[in-house]
């Protein structure tokens, strides 16, 4: 972006509205680089909400019944994902829930849902995704009460957060919303093996939460914490492009070591939920609740990667409005997706990924 393009967006009206009110932090922009990584996030938004008005008809999905099934899922007491467990309890399966507070989330899963729907069917277990020892507990856990898993739902998430490292020496948004999910994808894979063997012939799945932010981002390995440069929404979207990038690996994994598996990277579009806390549009809520999806209209795509007929042997897609989309270029790079995988593998001493 060129100076007469700033000037543009700074002294032009609507430009510097949607500058002012849409940004992704509550904070201006303190550097040139910062200023630019805004500018595209607020036109990508403005893209996507776009297509989320016009593709609404196609953001469908019917539910099937799927007794005895095993879903696990990582997040789902609030938000779009309250809304994933309501769907996929409607389609007469079992639900494990990994959450950091399962008491609490047990009270307000039953009270949004109803104690009818969710009676003997949800189990509860504690995790951080941003903690790789919590996610190696939870695992333990998963596996000692449900040895097949016939679907995994990566979803807990948070979006432009103030930065601080995790435990682990992680950023946070990497660490919470793709370190801690590779890890558990890694540890649970015998279990979706065994969850394929007696799936009725079909591929169980693994759908891996992502955002069309990711499309605006590039990996870099040398500050992959961010200590030399942190943006908000800068780690936000570079997390989201590596669950992307992890989606397509796992997809050369599976066809490789010829698994019933598949997996799916899925957007949820725009959605009225408090991942927006950290963002300006907190001033105008009215908007929100006008524009954007519900969390209810927001599930709908990842309960579509989670279980939809017409995606079978259709893996390693990125999905949006319950339809395939486009994702990031370089996710179509065989060398960029699997620099990735190994950098990630060696960064959680994993030596072969869902090999024990």
């Amino acid at each position: 972006m060129n100076l007469l393009a700033a000037a543009f967006v700074l002294l032009t009206p609507i430009p510097f509205l949607l500058f002012y009110f849409f940004r992704s932090t509550k904070e201006f922009p303190k550097s040139w680089k910062e200023f630019k990584i805004e500018v595209r996030t607020i036109l990508c938004g403005i893209r996507s909400q776009n297509e989320d008005f016009l593709l609404r008809k196609r953001n469908r999905i019917k539910l099937e019944s799927l007794p005895n099934k095993i879903a696990v899922i990582t997040g789902g007491n609030r938000g779009i994902g309250l809304h994933i467990v309501k769907k996929l309890l409607r389609c007469e399966m079992k639900v494990v829930m990994g959450v950091r507070n399962p008491e609490s989330s047990k009270k307000s899963i039953e009270t949004a849902i109803g104690e009818e729907l969710c009676k003997n069917n949800i189990t509860y277990f504690q995790c951080d995704t941003g903690d790789m020892e919590s996610v190696r507990q939870f695992a333990e856990k998963v596996k000692q009460s449900f040895p097949a898993i016939h679907i995994l739902i990566n979803n807990a998430g948070v979006m432009a957060t103030p930065y601080y490292e995790t435990k682990d020496g992680f950023e946070s948004q990497m660490a919470i919303n793709y370190l801690g999910h590779f890890l558990l994808t890694h540890l649970l894979m015998p279990e979706l093996i065994k969850g394929s063997e007696s799936n009725d012939g079909k591929n169980v799945r693994v759908v891996n939460v992502s955002s069309c932010i990711h499309r605006v981002a590039d990996m870099d390995y040398k500050d992959f914490n961010c200590k030399k440069f942190y943006y908000p929404t800068d780690a936000y979207a570079k997390s989201k492009l590596a669950q992307v990038y992890f989606t397509k690996y796992l997809e050369v994994i599976f066809k490789e070591r010829g698994l019933k598996i598949q997996s799916h990277a899925p957007h949820p579009g725009i959605v009225n939920t408090d991942l927006f806390q950290h963002s300006s549009i907190t001033a105008i809520p009215w908007f929100k609740n006008a524009f954007y999806k519900t969390p209810e209209s927001g599930s709908r795509t990842i309960v579509y990667a989670a279980i939809s007929p017409y995606l079978e042997g259709k893996g390693g897609t990125y999905l949006s409005n319950c339809y395939f989309d486009k994702s990031h270029p370089k996710s179509k790079e065989f060398d960029e997706i699997k620099k990735l995988f190994d950098f990630t593998c060696q960064l959680l001493k994993i030596k072969s990924f869902g090999e024990f």
